[in-house]
């Protein structure tokens, strides 16, 4: 089982808003997901990040691998 921290998608139409989870490779984006560890806002100014540290270094050290974006936006957060 390739477990993965990723973005889900919420929102409205042209008004994304993103739920950072966890959730098995195989899953769906939107889909089932084990654990929601954060959100990301994109269209505030800056955009708003917010992780839990705790969470994703446990998540990380028990083998998640975080996608590339969700990697850009842990090392913005100072987790990474």
């Amino acid at each position: 089982m390739a477990v993965k921290i990723r973005l889900r998608r919420m929102g409205a139409k042209k008004a994304p808003f993103y739920r950072v989870v966890v959730a098995d490779s195989r899953y769906p984006r939107d889909g089932r997901f084990i654990e929601e560890i954060g959100t990301y806002n994109p269209l505030t100014d800056p955009a708003e990040i917010k992780i839990d540290a705790e969470k994703a270094q446990q998540w990380i050290k028990n083998g998640a691998q975080p996608t590339d974006t969700v990697k850009v936006l842990l090392k913005k957060s100072g987790i990474l």
